[in-house]
């Protein structure tokens, strides 16, 4: 059991990345190849469900563009990631929001958590 930690340690993310859970609104940083280059693409949106363990965990960003319903599936370790940024924390009760794939307008917002400060 060991062994597998010390191969998943040389694959994991290294940054801070945020914890990422259902409901937050995050912002992803993802690195599309043009050519020789790199640009960086963001995709912001909510997260509607997280999935999986260690190397294996991913998550699946869902945003509206110009009136469809676009959804995303991340591996949280993948190289192509440049970074998550967290936008706002969502307050559910839920674990899978796949609700919000029948909803469109103002039904798709999603309570803010407050945060004591």
């Amino acid at each position: 059991m060991d062994k597998i930690k010390l191969v998943e340690n040389l694959f994991a993310r290294k940054d801070n990345a945020p914890a990422v859970s259902v409901g937050d609104t995050v912002k992803v940083l993802v690195k599309i190849p043009e050519g020789d280059k790199f640009r960086i693409h963001p995709f912001e949106g909510t997260v509607i469900e997280t999935r999986g363990q260690g190397l294996a965990a991913s998550f699946t960003v869902r945003k509206m563009s110009y009136g469809e319903g676009v959804e995303r599936t991340f591996p949280l370790h993948a190289s192509t990631i440049e970074g998550i940024e967290l936008v706002k924390k969502g307050k559910v009760k839920r674990a899978r929001l796949y609700y919000l794939r029948g909803r469109i307008g103002k039904a798709t917002k999603i309570e803010e958590q407050k945060t004591s400060e």
